[in-house]
C-alpha cells in the first residue's frame, strides 16, 4: 500500500470529509492545502446531469475568466498573408500557414491554442487526427475559427477558455493558480459555473449540477455545495 506523505496528511486534516463547503470557503481552503513547491493550477470538476451521447445534451462553450488562468498561453494563428500582421499585433506567438501545417504534420504541437480562418479550414482540417486528441482543433463554436483573428487572440490571451463535457458528463477546467487571491479564484470559478447554468440543455431533466469539486495540483479535492448553484 502506498504511504501518505506528511504534507498530504496535514492537508487532509484540514478538510472535513463529506462536508459540502460554500464556494468562498472552498476557494480559501484550496489555497491552504496547496503544498506544491511550484505555483499549482487550481481546477474545478463539475458533474452534470446530462447524457453526452445525445447531441441535444452536449454542453460545450467558452467563458472569459475575469482574472485569467494565470497561464501564459502559446497561440498559433493559421491565416492568409493579409491577416498575419493583424494577428502579430494582437499578441499571437506564432503566425503563418503552410510552414506550420508542415511542422504539425511532423509532430510539433508545442502550443496551447490554434486560431484560424474559415478560408483555410480545408488545409487545417487535414490535421484533425493530430490536433483532435490534443484538444487543439479549431472550432467555430469556441471562437477559434473566425475572420476576426485579432479579437480571438486578444480574448484568449486575456483569459478566455473553452470547455466541453466529457463522456462521463464531467466538465474539467482550470480557474486560476494557487498564488491568486482567494477572491480571484472564487470569481473565476463562479463565472464558469454561472455560464454552465445558463447553458443547461432543455432536454436535461432532474438535477443539472450534481457535484462540484475544487483542487490544486497534487492537493486533495474539496466538495462544494452544488445546491447553491440551482439551474
Amino acid at each position: 500500500m502506498a504511504r501518505i506523505s506528511k504534507k498530504r496528511k496535514e492537508a487532509l486534516a484540514k478538510i472535513v470529509a463529506e462536508k459540502a463547503y460554500s464556494l468562498a470557503d472552498a476557494c480559501s481552503l484550496v489555497k491552504e492545502v496547496s503544498t506544491a513547491k511550484f505555483d499549482a493550477s487550481v481546477d474545478v470538476c463539475i458533474r452534470l446531469g446530462v447524457d453526452p451521447r445525445k447531441a441535444n445534451q452536449m454542453v460545450r462553450g467558452t467563458v472569459a475568466l475575469p482574472h485569467g488562468t494565470g497561464k501564459d498561453l502559446k497561440v498559433l494563428v493559421l491565416c492568409t498573408p493579409d491577416k498575419e500582421q493583424e494577428a502579430k499585433d494582437a499578441g499571437a506567438d506564432f503566425v503563418g500557414l503552410d510552414e506550420f501545417i508542415d511542422k504539425i504534420k511532423g509532430g510539433w504541437t508545442d502550443i496551447d491554442v490554434i486560431i484560424t480562418m474559415p478560408a483555410v479550414m480545408g488545409k487545417v482540417g487535414a490535421l484533425g487526427r493530430i490536433l483532435g486528441p490534443r484538444g487543439l482543433m479549431p472550432n467555430p463554436k469556441t471562437g477559434t475559427v473566425t475572420m476576426d483573428v485579432a479579437k480571438a487572440v486578444t480574448e484568449v490571451k486575456a483569459g478566455k477558455i473553452d470547455f466541453k463535457v466529457d463522456k462521463y458528463g464531467i466538465i474539467h477546467s482550470s480557474v486560476g493558480k494557487a498564488s491568486f487571491d482567494k477572491e480571484k479564484i472564487e470569481e473565476n470559478a463562479n463565472e464558469l459555473l454561472q455560464t454552465l447554468i445558463k447553458m443547461k440543455p432543455s432536454s436535461s431533466k432532474g438535477t443539472y449540477i450534481k457535484s462540484i469539486y475544487i483542487s490544486s495540483t497534487m492537493s486533495p479535492s474539496i466538495l462544494i455545495d452544488a445546491k447553491s448553484f440551482i439551474a
